[in-house]
């Protein structure tokens, strides 16, 4: 009965008169998202600043090339240590406190690598900032896709990505300004100045709403219903926000503001990790598999051999003197950055399906034109380093305007709410883990199989991505996030999606999760 009168009224407010769209509601979501997401500033300059402090460290500290793969990949694998937790707090204290965790983490772990004396200290250092790294991987995507409003939640769920690459500039720029100390101290400056904006984005996290959905798990239906009217566009999409939020929790419907559910922490939590891992349904395996393979594919494809490799490539390349490789680094951060201001414009118009297999193809025959040009130069072929620099260029470009911020905005929505904190978390890891992977062995890759090779390797596995988007990915513009898990129930891959400005009948969705509810 309480499900079929969550129906009634949401099929009333259907054919009621649609209230205007507060503007205001919007800007406050953005807000919300943009401060979410500056904890990714923070791990992108550490991405892009380590490619270029690396050449100063080794000489510096006397360190061998394997030594270096260590350093510039272990960061992900210490990661694991934040994503994990991250999963436990932001159930616990919430998603806004765990995103001032991550930025403590940030803060303490800039310092530590700035004031290194030596290897293993800065290896410490790399330690601490590695778990704020997991944290902010995991927390941001959870908590802007919660806050934004089904119109433009692929817009703001593409800002963690946008600040990863805004960071990853930021970093360039910092090894080329600091490039003209001395050795011992200009590598110091570039890491320690990655504390500052810490201390920014905790003061700002802290005026942000708490997750209308973690309000609502934790029974707390009076303050989610006045975050959602803050954050949505119309009182009447507020309302039915609410609803389905409570249907998805499993909440009553004939609970009100007033009603007070108390669950136990340590029950819940056993609760998600057996649905989610030990007895999941067919629809939240299938969510789970597609979450896990999309981190997978991103960071499989090489990404970050491009990126905190880009100096080495670019000397093997052809391109010699140290301001000539860190200028063109930068042209690198560059590019990354444009790309993404564009795709974060072409997500909700576009869609994720279109842009994300446009994306891994542009990716596919860049990198193999890399790979062409790399090989080329190997044989003594100098004017193949035009090649090299454009493949790298539109290589980055391609992962910008799709599998750069459609892996975060796609693992994050697809997830159902009362497993989405521990099964993000895990997709994180799996990201993470690839990345240390690819990271701390792509030296010895190169000398194994020629540097060359190494990127013919990196597009043999572009082209499975290829393949796995194309037959396992549905498309999921414009739809509410309770809707979503109904289109994984139900399997319809190929099913349309509402066209731009149109929305998904209220009913039909909250109707759909009260039947999978039954």
């Amino acid at each position: 009965m309480a499900d079929q009168e969550v129906v009634a009224n949401n099929e009333m407010a259907s054919d009621a008169p649609a209230a205007p769209a507060n503007p205001r509601n919007k800007r406050f979501a953005v807000a919300c998202a943009l401060l979410a997401s500056m904890t990714s500033i923070i791990l992108g300059y550490d991405i892009g600043v380590m490619s270029g402090a690396a050449i100063f460290i080794k000489e510096d500290l006397k360190i061998t090339d394997t030594q270096i793969e260590i350093l510039l990949g272990i960061l992900n694998l210490y990661s694991l240590v934040g994503s994990y937790a991250a999963g436990f707090t932001s159930d616990w204290i919430g998603r806004r406190y765990t995103i001032v965790l991550a930025a403590g983490f940030f803060f303490a772990g800039a310092l530590l690598m700035g004031f290194a004396t030596g290897y293993v200290f800065l290896m410490v250092g790399r330690f601490v900032a590695g778990i704020g790294v997991g944290y902010a991987l995991m927390i941001a995507p959870v908590y802007t896709v919660e806050v934004a409003p089904a119109s433009s939640r692929g817009f703001l769920t593409s800002f963690p990505e946008v600040f990863i690459n805004i960071g990853i500039l930021l970093g360039y720029v910092s090894n080329f300004a600091f490039s003209h100390l001395r050795t011992s101290i200009g590598w110091r400056f570039m890491l320690g100045v990655g504390a500052i904006p810490s201390v920014f984005l905790t003061v700002g996290v802290l005026a942000m709403p708490e997750s209308p959905r973690w309000l609502v798990l934790r029974g707390r239906l009076r303050e989610a219903s006045r975050v959602l009217k803050m954050i949505s566009d119309t009182p009447d999409e507020a309302r039915l926000r609410l609803e389905e939020i409570k249907a998805a929790a499993g909440i009553p419907a004939e609970c009100d503001d007033d009603c007070t559910v108390h669950r136990g922490s340590a029950d819940l939590e056993k609760a998600v990790w057996k649905e989610l891992l030990l007895r999941p349904t067919p629809a939240v395996r299938r969510m789970l598999l597609t979450a896990v393979g999309i981190h997978f594919f991103q960071q499989a494809s090489g990404i970050d051999s491009v990126v905190l490799y880009s100096p080495r490539v670019f000397e093997k390349a052809g391109i010699r003197e140290k301001n000539k490789l860190l200028e063109t680094t930068v042209a690198v951060g560059f590019t990354k950055t444009l790309f993404i201001l564009v795709a974060t414009f072409l997500l909700d118009r576009v869609g994720r399906r279109p842009l994300l297999l446009g994306s891994t193809g542009g990716m596919l025959f860049s990198l193999l034109g890399l790979g062409i040009g790399l090989t080329l130069v190997d044989h003594g072929r100098e004017a193949a380093v035009g090649l090299c620099v454009a493949s790298i260029l539109t290589y980055v470009a391609f992962f910008s305007i799709g599998m750069g911020p459609i892996t975060w905005v796609y693992g994050s929505e697809i997830l159902p709410l009362r497993v989405r904190a521990q099964g993000a978390s895990i997709a994180v890891a799996v990201n993470r883990v690839t990345s240390g992977i690819i990271t701390m062995t792509f030296i010895s890759l190169y000398k194994a199989i020629t540097i060359g090779g190494s990127f013919f390797l990196y597009a043999g596995v572009a082209a499975v991505a290829w393949v796995f988007f194309f037959t396992c990915l549905p498309e999921t513009r414009g739809r509410t996030l309770e809707d979503i898990e109904n289109l994984f129930a139900m399997g319809k891959d190929k099913e349309k999606a509402p066209a731009d400005g149109d929305e998904m009948p209220a009913a039909n969705s909250t109707s759909a999760n009260a039947t999978a509810q039954r």
